[in-house]
């Protein structure tokens, strides 16, 4: 199942998303992140707290989400929006209908004050979005349709 993570900036939140999930996915999802204003770096925090956690970051960049709306793009499962401004964005049309939901969380770039508390943001950050795909990797996927799927992935925002 391909599952992509749509943020802004695709340099924190949805970066995360994918790193998680890919990292224990034990290959039932492949996850991939995007952006509708790609800011063209990940974000360091982003890779610093992804490295704590023992999380692989090569091939971590931040890209745009018109990547992942072409006939050539792998075709998506899963859409979820990871920032209330993406999820307000008219999105491109995603080949194949896949389930779209919306699990908001704050931007930990825009937070500001010394460097522990910029830490810290990404780490709550981390942890809520780990808590939310534990969650979602414990789903009968294989008994779901997409109208069940959909709304047992919008119940775990």
């Amino acid at each position: 199942m391909n599952v992509l993570f749509l943020c802004t900036g695709n340099s924190a939140r949805s970066i995360l998303a994918e790193a998680i999930l890919n990292a224990k996915a034990e290959g039932r999802f492949q996850a991939y992140s995007a952006g509708s204003h790609p800011r063209g770096t990940v974000h360091p925090l982003a890779l610093a707290v992804l490295e704590t956690c023992g999380i692989a970051t090569q091939g971590l960049t931040s890209k745009g989400w018109e990547r992942y709306a072409g006939e050539d793009a792998p075709h998506m499962d899963v859409v979820i929006t990871v920032c209330d401004q993406a999820a307000g964005e008219a999105c491109p049309l995603w080949p194949g209908a896949p389930v779209k939901v919306h699990w908001g969380l704050p931007d930990p770039a825009a937070v500001t004050g010394s460097e522990a508390e910029r830490l810290a943001a990404f780490a709550a950050t981390f942890t809520a979005l780990e808590k939310r795909i534990d969650l979602m990797l414990g789903l009968p996927l294989a008994f779901l349709s997409p109208d069940e799927l959909q709304q047992q992935l919008a119940a775990i925002h």
